[in-house]
């Protein structure tokens, strides 16, 4: 097996390569046709494709030496106003050597950068907009300062559908010579929550174990529990059986290794395909919420989890109580 990410390996080089978003994909075709383009603002979740972009984008537009006029920096990392007034400054004022008379400076997580920073960028969009045009991509759009914002061409990318995940990561797996389950491959694709990236990297992760990809091998990659085991301990929460309950819980924490606050992000999934009347989930989201802040703020989670899944089973018992209370009243009425 090959030491190269496979994030890296199998990103698209070309606009042609680039999985679903169409509509983007178009727009940036007719830059290259006219071989000019605007500031641009990717926006949008993790994974969907905003750097790739960015890098098909100078590759279709300047040919295959297209890194001699193309930078790509991570503003999360670079993220302070020194870094815009010496390596960004000192790349922009540098004209293009290529047949396009600019350069393409890509800032990947923008939203990260100071206020300070931001306000410097504006001031060396606008000097340098004739050598060099900028792309910045972002998970929020709305953490750009507006000035930005107004210089740049919006384009939203949005988490890919599952069958197109599903139909990549199965191509990746045909071509790493793994054998990989339906459940397996359909575990990735839950766990990646429309982020490719991240689904990449969780087979990649799951191959270093085995060649056959099973569904028990991806969950324990990632360190999450199998739905099925969650569902087991809230059921048994729901039907007032605390100890049985607190049993699964204690081999998730324990046996498993599964963290708490990721045990709490599952049960909150858990709870919206539970067929339970609406006034009762909306108590249970409630409830975990509690439990998510209390372990934010340092709670300890067996005590804090234990103390949910009691919450749950006590207003189970309630519950099941004022109703034999209400029966046993009709009956003597009777």
């Amino acid at each position: 097996m090959e030491a190269a990410l496979w994030t890296e390996k199998y990103r698209p080089k070309t606009l042609d390569e680039i999985q679903d978003q169409e509509e983007i994909v178009a727009r940036l075709r007719e830059f290259i046709k006219n071989a000019t383009m605007p500031h641009c603002l990717f926006a949008g979740p993790p994974g969907t494709g905003k750097t790739t972009a960015a890098l098909c984008l100078a590759h279709d537009l300047f040919g295959r030496r297209f890194q001699d006029v193309f930078m790509e920096l991570n503003a999360s990392d670079e993220r302070g106003i020194d870094v815009i007034r010496t390596t960004v400054k000192e790349f922009a004022r540098m004209a293009s050597l290529s047949a396009v008379p600019f350069k393409i400076l890509v800032l990947d997580e923008a939203d990260n950068m100071t206020g300070d920073a931001q306000h410097a960028l504006r001031r060396t969009m606008e000097k340098y907009t004739d050598t060099c045009r900028f792309v910045l991509c972002c998970n929020y759009s709305g953490r750009i300062i507006e000035p930005i914002q107004s210089r740049c061409a919006l384009f939203r990318f949005t988490p890919l559908p599952e069958e197109k995940i599903l139909d990549y990561l199965g191509d990746i797996a045909k071509k790493e010579g793994l054998k990989i389950s339906p459940d397996g491959l359909k575990s990735i694709v839950e766990v990646s929550e429309g982020d490719l990236r991240k689904g990449i990297n969780t087979l990649q992760a799951a191959s270093s174990l085995s060649r056959s990809i099973s569904e028990e091998a991806v969950y324990q990659v990632v360190g999450r529990a199998k739905p099925t085991d969650v569902q087991a301990m809230l059921n048994h929460a729901i039907k007032g059986d605390f100890i049985k309950a607190r049993e699964e819980l204690r081999a998730l924490l324990v046996k498993y290794g599964i963290s708490g606050s990721e045990i709490v992000r599952q049960l909150h999934s858990e709870v919206f395909r539970l067929a339970i009347p609406e006034r009762r989930r909306v108590s249970l989201i409630e409830a975990i919420g509690e439990t998510d802040f209390r372990l934010a703020q340092g709670g300890d989670e067996e005590v804090q989890l234990s103390a949910l899944l009691a919450k749950l089973a006590a207003e189970t018992s309630s519950q099941k109580g004022s109703i034999e209370t209400h029966v046993r009243t009709l009956d003597r009425e009777a």
